[in-house]
């Protein structure tokens, strides 16, 4: 299963993706789990600690110049199928039988050649996407920059998390129509945030629910999680023996999410 997650900026994405990663490594399930947002925070959401640092697949000059055969500078020569079937064993960080990658965001003008960083992103996604038979979880940003057409055709879905207010509903539209560009077909939205802190859900949550189906119009709506601020401790815990533990938000929410992820396995 090949899952793209997107939306708008503060969602939920993240949060969403790091319990979706937890509840498959808990099941057993090895687990490929891709950070494709600049901003990135999944490491932090699957326990991994402040302190340790996680350098994007983009930054990893050496092993780029190495494998493309190009100093990363204007005007160099590059192979665009550069070798990157071990990046997940051999540079991916390790969280039990998760291989978590940061992607990194890409370079602006003035910024020398990003060409053949770009080319090792493409090539590993398409390897992911394609050549592997790990479970991908990939926690985009609200595009999907980091999907070409070809990879977009080959992700078995894309969830678009949504929050009740019309700015998050407008960008998970956008993201379907630009998901319909490239090509995916199976588009689907979960819900986040739901009901007003402190009170009971009930009726509340249903009229959002309600609200954010109608709007959405043809996107299923697979999933919903409560506001619940136990969501800002992320998924999993590590213990100092690498071992690793739900939080308690996982626990209490796990079995929405494998709810998810059968009402995915069933669609796709």
């Amino acid at each position: 299963m090949k899952v793209a997650i997107s939306g708008k900026g503060g969602v939920g994405k993240t949060t969403l993706s790091a319990m979706l990663s937890g509840v498959l490594a808990l099941d057993s399930r090895r687990v490929i789990a891709i950070d494709a947002d600049p901003d990135a925070n999944l490491a932090s959401a699957l326990g991994v600690p402040d302190d340790t640092q996680v350098v994007p697949l983009a930054e990893m000059h050496d092993m780029i110049a190495e494998r493309t055969g190009a100093a990363d500078q204007p005007g160099g020569y590059f192979q665009l199928n550069p070798r990157v079937d071990d990046i997940p064993d051999e540079y991916a960080l390790k969280i039990g039988n998760i291989r978590m990658l940061a992607l990194g965001g890409v370079a602006q003008g003035g910024g020398g050649c990003v060409c053949p960083a770009t080319a090792i992103v493409k090539a590993l996604l398409v390897h992911l996407i394609i050549g592997r038979d790990d479970i991908l979880i990939m926690d985009m940003e609200a595009g999907l920059e980091h999907l070409g057409r070809a990879t977009a055709q080959s992700m078995d879905a894309l969830i678009v998390v949504v929050n009740p207010d019309r700015w998050s509903i407008q960008t998970a539209r956008r993201v379907r129509d630009l998901a319909g560009d490239l090509g995916m077909q199976k588009v689907f939205a979960v819900a986040n945030r739901l009901g007003i802190p402190g009170q009971d859900a009930g009726t509340e949550t249903q009229a959002q629910l309600e609200h954010i189906q109608t709007t959405l119009g043809d996107v299923p709506l697979i999933g919903s999680l409560p506001m619940d601020p136990r969501l800002g401790e992320g998924a999993l815990r590590i213990a100092p023996d690498g071992s690793f533990e739900p939080t308690k938000a996982l626990t209490a929410h796990k079995e929405t999410i494998e709810n998810v992820i059968k009402e995915l396995r069933s669609r796709v």
